[in-house]
């Protein structure tokens, strides 16, 4: 059956804490992860409800096939409704701590109410209590995780846990994990923060035992892990360069958003490419790269560790900061340069570090600084307001804002309310480069056109990562489509956006996929879960999901008017690179997506597509 189970329920106004059998019905509905706790989440609070108030409920959650040999099957979801957005959040991470709340006998954990005092919840097996956090709120992620450690004599214990941004009710602060892993995007960390807690410390010794048929589970990974191995992008790419192997392709094909989405190619793209982090600096002779590192069950490796140059201006005086740490992914270095016209790569890994150190999400972090940087050139901010000229291109500005935002301090608490808000502010919300309140990631939807259906239908605000049609306008991967047609975009954005929910809710990575179709995912869900996950059981509780998302998004109020882009990319052309003169074809490409989805035209789901989905 592979899930534990059990869930744990924590009132953190009461401090009653209660064990309750998994509702296997929803379980083999929803899977697991992100279906099973979004199913939790939208049955338990009203949609209309204040995100950073008591009556919002926060849930970790994992997937049947996390903790199991399966490989990446160290992934865990925290899902909530999102401060930043005000709908859906539901953020996933890697690492080691998803694997460890398997491993400890818990599918789930539900926090309600509000802590009057700082707490942390220790979990170790089945004795789960409520300890006081007073010592650990004010500390990063860095300190707390130390901290933990100590206090409980275990190296082996995994925490999850928030830095200042979250205390700071920073809309983008992140929950991180293993110091540098983090469930990222859409705030989830302020809604911790809302609630006075700070961590989730967790170490099981019960292992993953109830797998349906061990003998084939063992089988048929070693089959998929093979298809992972031989593939060009999961065997080779990733491993090698990371994420950061887009960096120079992206830009290339001019989808590369540059300073506020003004251009789609950055000059300096190749001085923060993954080819740069690989070469050996001059001042010292060592490149920023050390190594690669791999999540729980991963074999494929992705992760960066880096070195920061000790005699950069961001750390000459900061030793905390001399030592190996995560590195620059694809999307932090974009959001960090790209986005601001910055071509630093020592001052990207910086700022990046400050992002894991304090629990931010840096994508959105740094797509906030390109609209700041925007806004200051046009002279709607002034130095004055900001407290240092921001011009695009300018490190010393980066850096000195993200120091600002990571603290709390200044113009800082401002930034971390995130660029719809503070362009709103400012008198030009249409800088503000989101949807529904969300930045965008690392790819100009004029260049990409499946990517501006993919940011505006989103349900948690403009993300790559809910329909990466990148893969198959970019990659090829599962077939080639031409990037700059809206021709067939609708169906192959539906189709992502239902496989990548399959995948999230079964507790695997979404990079397995470049290999990897739902094919390859159901024979090993079925061996761990039953037989009666089929493949078309599967791409049914994915639509499902997805739908059900949507549902809960019109009920919190957003209707077809926030399925949209920002003017700039419906009504400025490309000015260089493959799509020059191109906008994006949005309103060519929604309403046919309205209607493969069978929803109406007010983007509401019919009837029958609620009776067909049992939602």
């Amino acid at each position: 059956m592979s899930w534990a189970g059990k869930i744990l329920r924590v009132n953190l106004a009461t401090g009653e804490i209660k064990n309750e059998p998994l509702n296997m019905e929803w379980a083999r509905a929803y899977l697991g992860s992100r279906g099973l706790a979004t199913k939790y989440l939208t049955s338990e609070i009203d949609p209309k409800v204040d995100p950073l108030s008591p009556d919002n409920k926060l849930i970790w959650a994992t997937g049947p096939l996390t903790g199991t040999m399966a490989s990446t099957g160290g992934r865990y979801t925290v899902v909530t409704k999102g401060p930043l957005t005000g709908a859906i959040a539901c953020s996933n991470s890697g690492g080691y701590w998803g694997s460890e709340l398997k491993f400890a006998g818990w599918d789930m954990v539900i926090f309600e109410g509000r802590s009057d005092r700082p707490v942390y919840l220790s979990i170790e097996d089945d004795k789960v209590e409520l300890r006081d956090a007073s010592h650990l709120w004010g500390k990063s992620v860095w300190e707390t995780e130390e901290t933990i450690k100590k206090q409980h004599q275990d190296p082996l214990v995994r925490v999850s846990c928030i830095g200042l941004a979250g205390e700071n009710q920073v809309l983008f602060s992140a929950v991180v994990n293993d110091l540098h892993r983090a469930a990222g995007r859409s705030g989830v960390g302020a809604v911790m923060g809302s609630k006075n807690l700070k961590a989730i410390a967790v170490r099981g010794t019960k292992g993953v035992g109830n797998i349906a048929n061990p003998k084939e589970f063992m089988r048929v990974t070693f089959e998929k892990k093979k298809i992972l191995a031989d593939n060009a992008v999961t065997g080779q790419g990733l491993p090698t360069y990371g994420t950061q192997v887009l960096m120079n392709v992206i830009n290339e094909m001019g989808a590369s958003p540059t300073r506020n989405h003004r251009d789609v190619q950055f000059e300096g793209a190749k001085d923060v490419s993954a080819e740069a982090m690989a070469t050996p600096r001059k001042s010292d002779g060592k490149p920023q790269l050390v190594t690669n590192q791999a999540c729980f069950g991963c074999t494929i490796a992705c992760g960066r560790i880096s070195k920061i140059d000790q005699t950069h201006f961001s750390v000459e005086n900061k030793p905390k900061y001399w030592g190996a740490t995560g590195g620059l992914e694809y999307e932090a270095a974009w959001a960090l340069g790209n986005a601001n016209g910055v071509n630093d790569l020592e001052a990207l890994q910086y700022c990046n570090t400050l992002c894991n150190e304090q629990g931010m999400d840096p994508i959105s972090f740094g797509a906030t600084i390109g609209a700041v940087m925007e806004l200051y050139e046009i002279g709607a901010l002034t130095k004055e307001q900001i407290g240092i000229e921001a011009p695009f291109g300018s490190a010393e500005a980066l850096v000195r804002l993200t120091e600002m935002t990571a603290a709390g301090e200044g113009f800082g608490k401002e930034i971390g309310q995130g660029s719809k808000r503070l362009c709103e502010k400012y008198g030009h919300p249409e800088l503000s480069m989101s949807v529904k309140g969300q930045e965008f990631p690392a790819y100009d939807s004029r260049g990409i056109q499946g990517m501006g259906l993919t940011y505006a239908t989103s349900n948690r605000g403009a993300c790559h990562l809910r329909s990466y049609t990148v893969a198959s306008e970019v990659l090829g991967i599962p077939v080639k489509t031409d990037p700059l047609t809206a021709e067939g975009k609708p169906e192959l954005v539906m189709a992502f956006q239902d496989a990548t929910a399959a995948f999230d809710s079964a507790g695997i990575c979404i990079f397995t996929s470049f290999a990897w179709g739902l094919s390859d995912v159901q024979p090993q869900v079925a061996a761990a879960c039953g037989e009666e996950f089929t493949l078309e059981k599967l791409n049914e509780i994915g639509e499902r999901v997805w739908n059900m998302e949507r549902d809960f998004n019109n009920r919190a109020g957003f209707t077809a008017a926030d399925d949209t882009l920002p003017p700039r990319l419906l009504t400025e052309p490309a000015k260089t690179g493959p799509a020059k003169g191109l906008v994006n074809k949005l309103p060519e490409m929604l309403p046919k997506y309205y209607e493969i989805r069978g929803w109406d035209a007010e983007g509401r789901l019919k009837p029958e597509t609620r009776e067909r989905l049992g939602l």
